[in-house]
Parts: C-alpha cells; structure tokens; sequence
C-alpha cells in the first residue's frame, strides 16, 4: 500500500510515524495525484500541535503532513474540468502531501509549468504564494523601500525577490550568517537581533513605506514603529497582535489564479525557490525538524518516488 508521513496525535515529534495508507480516492472537483514533491513548512509542524486556522476543522487522526504538493494526475474526480490523467499539477492538498498519493481540490491547483521541477513546483503552493499575496496587498508602487523580517526563510525568500521584481526596494533583515544570501536576492541586509530597528534606519535614511513581518512577536513589535503609514504594515508572524499594532494580516487569496501567477515568474526568471535541501519520504522526520529548528535558509522538500 501507498506509504504516508502522518501525526497520529496532537503532540510532539513523537506523534509522527511513517505508515502505509489505502490510495484515497477523488471526490467531485478533486483530483488523485501521484505525488513526485512536497513542500515542508512551519504550519506542518504546528498543525501537529493543534493549530488549526480560524474555522478550519479538526483533522482526523492519523493526518498526513504537509500542504504544498506537486505531482502527476492520476485519477479525476467528477465535475473536474481543465484537468485530465497524466497532467502535471502542483497546489494545496486536501489533507496532506507527505504521501505516496494525495486529493487536490481543482480550486487550489494549477498545471506545472514543463520548465519547472517538481521540486520546485512544491515549493510554491504556500511559500511563494503567501508571499505573492502579502506583496500584492501592500500594492506599493516602483521605488518604495519595503522591510522583510525573516527575509531568510521560505516566505522571505519569495518576498524579497516578487517584490523586487516589482521595482521594490527591499531591505531584509535577517540572522548574520545569511547576509550573503539576502543579498544575493537583491535585497541591503540588516542583522536581526534587539537593535535590527537601527540597523533598518541607517540602511533608509529617507524612511520605510511598508513592512513585511514573517516573524511576529517582539519583532514585530519593533518593526510596527517603522513605516510612518501603519496600514502597510502586514505579517504571517504575528496576527495575533498585528491589529493592536495598526497593521494587517497577510490576507490570503488561495486561488489557482494566483499559483499561475506565480509560477510564471517562476518562468520568467523573476522567483527562484531556493530549494536548498531535499529529503526522501522515509527521512521526513530530518525534513521537518531542519523547519522545526528555526534555521532553515530557502525551502526544504520532500522528494517522494513512486
């Protein structure tokens, strides 16, 4: 039987295990996919904790990890249109995509583009396209200097280059070690720390039009007193506190809309994923505790063979 990474209770890493499922099969607009790639993120491991977005239900247990997949169509559910056996397709899984085989619904998949891996395809679903939709909320014009806490991470790491490829002037700030990364993106680096607000200051002298706060808590804290407008100031760290602060949370489209979007700038050169490293499937438990760690630099994903 098909192999899964699942939790099979709400806890700590000692809740994963690896197990072998029945193939699932698709329900109207859904369609079964041969997963070739899975992308790993922070929600993952939260969700194993109990985390669940505001009126999402609870998952039943065992759930498989992970909630960004790419992979081949296998089988179509009914009323499915656009799609057909064969097609090559990345997006946001039912109900996870640490596995063998995993439902997409058709509202939150698009074809891969052929120049794009698989690997690649599964970094995109939830990084790039969090950081697609927070840039595009801010909707700051060619020249503005924009902020990015945890410019480093998977969601920082798209940030910084989508909002460059708009004429952005980006500053990211992030830990030391990752200077030469931040860089590399396009971005002037600050390092993170207590002080990182004056490190900020001096790199823009003439001041910030908008943050964009991937880590929350005390940073965001610090970074809310930068841009002088409050309204561009958005996170996915922090949305807790973001509302007391003046700002937003990054409001999320999760379209198939925005997935093409994105991986045409994947196409055109303007987003790279910075896939950075690759476990198989039966090493998943490595993959997320690189994620799980807090140091992760770009995008970790699961390779699965089938």
């Amino acid at each position: 039987m098909p192999k899964a990474y699942v939790f099979t209770r709400y806890g700590g890493p000692e809740a994963e295990a690896l197990v072998e499922q029945e193939k699932p099969s698709p329900g109207p607009g859904q369609l079964l996919v041969a997963v070739r790639a899975a992308g790993v993120n922070p929600v993952d491991f939260k969700q194993r904790t109990g985390y669940a977005r505001p009126g999402q239900s609870a998952r039943d247990l065992p759930a498989v990890f992970g909630n960004e997949a790419a992979g081949v169509v296998e089988r179509v559910g009914p009323d499915v249109t656009g799609f057909a056996v064969g097609d090559e397709v990345f997006g946001n899984p039912l109900a996870g995509g640490y596995a063998e085989y995993a439902l997409l619904p058709v509202a939150v998949t698009a074809h891969k583009p052929p120049e794009t891996s698989f690997t690649d395809a599964a970094a995109l679903p939830v990084a790039a396209a969090t950081a697609y939709d927070g840039v595009r909320q801010l909707d700051l014009p060619a020249g503005a200097t924009l902020v990015v806490t945890g410019a480093g991470g998977g969601v920082g790491v798209a940030a910084v280059q989508i909002a460059r490829a708009f004429g952005v002037k980006v500053i990211g700030v992030a830990s030391a070690g990752k200077k030469e990364f931040v860089e590399s993106l396009g971005a002037v680096h600050v390092p993170s720390g207590p002080d990182f607000v004056s490190g900020v200051r001096a790199a823009a002298p003439e001041g910030v039009d908008a943050v964009y706060d991937l880590v929350g808590g005390e940073v965001l804290e610090a970074a809310a007193t930068l841009p002088a407008d409050r309204t561009k100031l958005i996170t996915a760290g922090g949305k807790d506190i973001v509302g007391r602060l003046g700002g937003a949370p990054v409001a999320r489209a999760r379209t198939a809309a925005v997935l093409d979007e994105v991986a045409q700038l994947v196409v055109d050169g303007s987003l790279k994923p910075y896939v950075t490293q690759t476990f198989p499937l039966d090493r998943a438990a490595e993959a997320l505790r690189v994620v799980e760690g807090g140091h992760a630099r770009g995008k970790i994903v699961i390779e699965v063979g089938v």
